[in-house]
């Protein structure tokens, strides 16, 4: 964005900036979760925060320019809980890299399959679901592995959290914020390292 005054532009384009995603950053540097420029800028003014990066330009109020922030940092620590990772179809995939745990074929045409069937007891948890090709779970048909005589390449297992896979889906429209965060592993849901945390 050009760095023109916030006072320059229309009032639905104030109004776009104010609602602005900014990265925060708790006190050591770790991305902590992502606010508006509303936000953001009270948490400045407050001197709870301080500004490490102005990528939205200048707003003039009535005393004072104010660089308008795409990055802040607390002013303190704060602790952030981490959330356990919610098992969805798309994140068993990925955990599982896109491929069979039973004959280990990668493929786009996969099924979840639970371990212990449903109608015997299996829970729809980490533990019990596992990626399977339609093949190979029409074969298991409604019976444990060991019944069908197949074994799974691997125990299923609940990732663990990673704090930082939900900033991923902010980061194409804001480049600049990549140098805070770990580099995504390959295999791993939403560029985690097996797991899932939270913003808020």
């Amino acid at each position: 964005m050009d760095k023109r005054t916030v006072e320059d532009t229309p009032r639905q384009g104030v109004v776009h900036i104010l609602n602005s995603a900014v990265l925060v950053l708790n006190g050591n540097f770790e991305p902590l979760n992502v606010t508006r420029v509303r936000r953001a800028l009270l948490l400045l003014i407050r001197g709870k925060a301080e500004m490490i990066e102005n990528g939205r330009g200048y707003l003039q109020a009535e005393t004072a320019r104010l660089e308008v922030p795409s990055v802040i940092r607390l002013s303190s620590y704060v602790r952030r809980p981490i959330q356990p990772l919610r098992l969805t179809r798309r994140d068993v995939f990925l955990r599982d890299g896109n491929t069979c745990q039973y004959c280990g074929k990668t493929s786009r045409e996969l099924t979840l399959d639970h371990v212990l069937p449903r109608h015997r007891g299996g829970q729809n948890t980490w533990d019990n679901v596992v990626a399977a090709c339609v093949r190979c779970n029409h074969r298991k048909a409604g019976r444990t592995p060991r019944e069908a005589g197949m074994h799974l390449l691997t125990e299923p297992v609940a990732p663990r959290p990673n704090p930082y896979h939900t900033f991923y889906r902010f980061l194409g429209a804001n480049e600049s914020w990549r140098k805070f965060f770990p580099e995504p592993r390959r295999g791993s849901a939403h560029g985690w390292n097996g797991h899932e945390g939270s913003a808020s």
